[in-house]
């Protein structure tokens, strides 16, 4: 199989203006992760709509792919440089990773783990999950939970508590069940992508804020992985001095 890693970049973050670009021993975060990507991928990508950020690629020799300015999603600005990306190397891939740009610590295990999901010709999009060691977590709304079939397939996300554990107290909660955390890394078989991004919001994606409850609604079959592999983003400056504090970088 033929696998696609795109990392899409923005630089007018919210929270943190001009993250792909941020310092780590001197070198921007984007390249960072783009280094961890190759580890697992022959074809790596950086998809963003700004020049800072193309030019920060180009200049330590990485791939890039300049895409419209007006999409709402990650997973949009994902397909455009998919397409962009085969029709200029002629080359059809079956399967497109997406990597988030602000995830210097992401493990080439953890791309091979997605990349292991497509043996099983029935998935059409693979995430990755970790095992909740951690009551608080379990409550945590900014930490998505999931639930799966036998199968490890996805039935469920939510940043509710997954399953219910009726007639306990909840600091026993871990000792009657296995909870699964999200981590947010996706990849889609190549037509998959280019029609999950033609769907319509979803009831339960707006409830919850969560694209994945879009495409479950849909029918699509979501396989899911175990990684051991902690998911440490950088959403924010302060981020950032607390993983350098903690001496990860």
């Amino acid at each position: 199989m033929k696998f696609l890693g795109i990392i899409p970049a923005r630089y007018a973050s919210t929270r943190f203006p001009g993250k792909p670009l941020a310092d780590i021993n001197g070198k921007p975060m984007i390249q960072k992760v783009y280094e961890q990507a190759l580890k697992a991928l022959d074809h790596v990508y950086v998809a963003t709509d700004d020049k800072r950020i193309e030019e920060a690629v180009t200049s330590f020799g990485g791939k890039i792919i300049m895409t419209s300015p007006n999409h709402q999603s990650g997973t949009d600005r994902i397909a455009e440089a998919a397409n962009i990306i085969t029709q200029n190397l002629k080359l059809d891939f079956d399967v497109v990773i997406n990597i988030q740009g602000d995830e210097p610590f992401i493990q080439p295990e953890q791309i091979n783990s997605l990349k292991s999901c497509f043996n099983n010709p029935a998935t059409e999009i693979a995430t990755l999950i970790k095992a909740i060691t951690n009551t608080a977590e379990i409550f945590d709304q900014n930490k998505v939970k999931v639930v799966t079939a036998k199968d490890n397939r996805a039935l469920y996300f939510s940043r509710s508590p997954i399953p219910f554990v009726r007639g306990e107290d909840q600091n026993k909660w871990l000792s009657q069940n296995t909870f699964y955390k999200h981590i947010g890394m996706y990849a889609y078989r190549f037509d998959a992508l280019m029609k999950v991004t033609k769907l319509e919001q979803s009831k339960l994606e707006l409830s919850e804020s969560l694209e994945q409850l879009r495409w479950l609604e849909n029918g699509y079959w979501i396989q899911t992985e175990t990684t051991e592999h902690e998911s440490i983003g950088i959403d924010t400056p302060e981020d950032l001095l607390r993983v350098k504090e903690m001496g990860l970088l």
